[in-house]
C-alpha cells in the first residue's frame, strides 16, 4: 500500500461515505443543539437514546448505541475535529479500498469501540461507570488513523500550523502515546478516551489480520463455500445410495466422484466402445 513520500497540498474529495457521515454527523449535532435550547429534557432522553450508555445496552438491550453514538457530539469542537480528521485521512482510504470496504471498516471500529467502551464501563477501575454517556466519532476515527499509520506509513504530513512534516507512522504512535496518557487522567475525558484506544485496537486487528477483500466478502465466500461443499456431499451420497438401489434390481447405474450420472454411451467408449444400449 505504499505510494510515495508525500500528501499533495490539495484538499481531498469527499468520497461516498465520507460526505454522508459527516452531513450525518452535523446534521444530529445541529438536532442535539435545538432540542438543548427548546427542550432541554428532550435532548438529555435524545442523548440516553442515542448515545453509548453501558448500563442501558446490557441490560435493556439497546444494541443500536453500539453504533447511534458515533453520529452524537458534545460540542461544536469535538465535531469540527472528528469530522475534519475523517475526511483528511478517511478519503484517501476509502478511495483505494472502495465505498463497501470502508464503512464496513468504519463500522467495525465504531463497534469495536464501544465494546471496548462497555467493558471497561463494568471493570473495577476507579472514576467509571455503566450510567456514564459517551458520545463521538473518535473510535471509528481514531481506527481510521491506524489503518493510515498502518498503510501509508512512511507518507509525510504537513503537521498543519506548525511548520514542518512527519511520516504518517511517526504521527499515530505520538497520537497513541498521548491518548493512553489521557485515558487514565479523568479530568482529560475519562471513560470516553477508552473508546479512542478501542477504535485504534480494532483498527489494528481489522488490518492485520481480516481479509484484504473486507469481512464481509470474506464470510460471504466462506459461507458460499461451505454451503458447496454441504451440497456436493450431499449429492454424493445420493448417487450411492442410487446405485445401492439399482444394484439390487439388477440394474447398474454409475456416477463419477462428484456424484454426477454417466450416461451408459460413455460407460461403452470406457469398456471398448461396445454398441449395446442401456435400457431403463
Amino acid at each position: 500500500m505504499y505510494r510515495g513520500r508525500t500528501l499533495t497540498l490539495s484538499f481531498p474529495p469527499f468520497t461516498f461515505w465520507v460526505k454522508r457521515i459527516i452531513i450525518a454527523s452535523v446534521v444530529i449535532y445541529f438536532l442535539q443543539v435545538l432540542l438543548g435550547a427548546f427542550l432541554p429534557l428532550g435532548g438529555r432522553y435524545f442523548e440516553l437514546y442515542a448515545g453509548l450508555v453501558p448500563g442501558l445496552v446490557i441490560h435493556y438491550g439497546m444494541i443500536w448505541q453500539l453504533l447511534t453514538y458515533s453520529f452524537l457530539h458534545g460540542s461544536v469542537g469535538h465535531v469540527l475535529i472528528n469530522m475534519l480528521m475523517l475526511w483528511m485521512f478517511g478519503a484517501q482510504e476509502e478511495q483505494d479500498w472502495g465505498p463497501k470496504r470502508f464503512i464496513e471498516f468504519y463500522l467495525f471500529c465504531v463497534a469495536g469501540a464501544g465494546l471496548v467502551t462497555i467493558a471497561v464501563a463494568y471493570s473495577p477501575l476507579p472514576g467509571v461507570t455503566p450510567a456514564t454517556t459517551t458520545l463521538g466519532a473518535s473510535g471509528g476515527v481514531y481506527g481510521i488513523l491506524m489503518a493510515f499509520g498502518m498503510l501509508y506509513g512512511d507518507r509525510e504530513i504537513i503537521m498543519f500550523p506548525l511548520p514542518f512534516m512527519m511520516k504518517a507512522k511517526y504521527m499515530v504512535a505520538i497520537m497513541i502515546f498521548l491518548v493512553i496518557i489521557a485515558t487514565f487522567q479523568p479530568s482529560q475525558g475519562g471513560i470516553a478516551n477508552f473508546a479512542h484506544l478501542g477504535g485504534l485496537l480494532f483498527g489494528f486487528l481489522y488490518i492485520k489480520f481480516f481479509p484484504k477483500r473486507g469481512l464481509t466478502l470474506g464470510m460471504s465466500e466462506r459461507y458460499f463455500s461451505l454451503r458447496n461443499a454441504y451440497y456436493r456431499w450431499k449429492r454424493r451420497r445420493a448417487a450411492r445410495k442410487f446405485e445401492v438401489y439399482m444394484r439390487e434390481h439388477n440394474r447398474t447405474v454409475e456416477f463419477d466422484e462428484h456424484g454426477n450420472y454417466i450416461p451408459p454411451d460413455d460407460l461403452n467408449k470406457k469398456n471398448g466402445g461396445s454398441k449395446s444400449g442401456w435400457v431403463n
